[in-house]
């Protein structure tokens, strides 16, 4: 529930040297620290409670490993003005299909509701969240989000009041907060929450004091819980929450936006980046192999570049030499008239077309089921067409 604070102000009458400033602002090194979560533990399911413009959700949805992000605030009509094209899929996200599934749901609720659409997830932020909670809600808080969600990781943050000193009103840093609290206030409440709910509880923060006032501690104090589980090797249990199937669906949150992007697990979208990168290395080859039978014909001296590795080495085209040696031990492409081929087997060596597909019989399947494409009679090459003034000859 990010909001303007005095911690970011920007005027004041107080001397500048008394300014304290945090480069970048506070706001981003809070979304970068949970982006940093994010890149460590890699979660697929991720919710922001108290979600406001959803700036951090726009940030998350960039991580290939997240494939449901979430996000719920009280506000969320208004806040999600100007934000929700931004949580939409772009022509480039059409062009470019991410490899795993995004859906993105926004809901218009509250923290401490419960909604089974949120059980099951990896991980649950709450940034800035809990110090806008007055004490009834507060006291429903942990129940809801540890006790009901009960997700393998919950990341808070709030306000450490400790701090407050070193700017130049020490007031609440919101006319809406209910409380700040200090550092041992925090840690107690979460640490006693932790214990309650079988959790783990770290604490660190963001936005580091000056020199000459450490003892105060980070600007904003946050607390990293883990869900306890039997095996210490990982991070995660497996969730409890997700397998409640006697339990009741509770829906208490309205769903105000939705979107989901495109990407390879969608067999259209499958076929088309495919059928895309197999005609660009089909062309790539046509126009080098081309290239090397004009060298020949003209007489010019041998190089390595008119050898087999030289047809599969070609500027912008990164290959380790196990690449090449793998390339250069398939099928070689050749032409038989006005027409020309590249083998199966020898697509499947490149990288890009790798990553697509596993094997040459999955590879000629696709092939078969995308846009139009020729394939030789014994559908084991690719074949286009030699330009005209190219090549009327046999080159096998």
């Amino acid at each position: 529930m990010e909001k303007n604070s005095m911690e970011e102000f920007q005027r004041s009458t107080v001397p500048r040297k008394n300014v304290i400033e945090f480069r970048p602002p506070l706001y981003k090194q809070r979304y970068f620290f949970v982006k940093d979560i994010v890149n460590q533990y890699k979660p697929k399911k991720v919710a922001d409670l108290g979600c406001g413009n959803a700036t951090l959700l726009c940030m998350l949805k960039f991580h290939s490993c997240v494939q449901e992000l979430v996000g719920v605030d009280l506000l969320m009509d208004r806040l999600l003005d100007w934000n929700s094209d931004k949580l939409s899929p772009s022509i480039g996200d059409h062009l470019g299909p991410r490899d795993l599934d995004l859906s993105i749901v926004l809901y218009r609720g509250s923290a401490v509701e419960k909604d089974s659409r949120l059980l099951g997830f990896d991980l649950i932020t709450c940034i800035e969240l809990i110090e806008h909670l007055d004490s009834e809600d507060l006291a429903k808080f942990p129940e809801v989000v540890f006790g009901y969600f009960s997700p393998g990781m919950v990341v808070i943050s709030t306000p450490n009041s400790d701090f407050n000193p070193l700017f130049p009103a020490s007031t609440f840093r919101n006319s809406d907060h209910k409380f700040e609290w200090n550092q041992t206030q925090f840690q107690h409440w979460a640490s006693n929450v932790a214990k309650l709910y079988s959790y783990t509880v770290e604490f660190t923060g963001v936005g580091a004091p000056p020199p000459w006032a450490k003892h105060v501690g980070y600007c904003t104090q946050i607390g990293i819980f883990k869900k306890k589980q039997p095996d210490p090797g990982s991070w995660i249990l497996a969730k409890p929450t997700g397998s409640r199937v006697s339990e009741p669906e509770e829906h208490a949150y309205q769903v105000v936006f939705r979107a989901s992007f495109p990407s390879l697990q969608q067999k259209h979208f499958l076929l088309f980046v495919l059928c895309t990168e197999v005609l660009k290395e089909v062309e790539a080859i046509r126009q080098k192999y081309v290239w090397i039978m004009k060298r020949k014909e003209s007489s010019e001296p041998e190089s390595e570049e008119d050898t087999d590795s030289g047809l599969v080495r070609r500027p912008g085209l990164f290959l380790t030499d196990a690449q090449v040696a793998q390339i250069e031990k398939s099928p070689k492409p050749y032409s038989v008239g006005k027409r020309f081929y590249v083998p199966l087997k020898r697509l499947i060596g490149y990288p890009k077309v790798n990553r697509l597909v596993a094997d040459v019989s999955t590879l000629r399947t696709l092939l078969a089921e995308g846009i139009p494409m020729r394939l030789n009679r014994a559908h084991t090459s690719v074949q286009i067409d030699l330009d005209p003034y190219d090549y009327p000859h046999d080159y096998r």
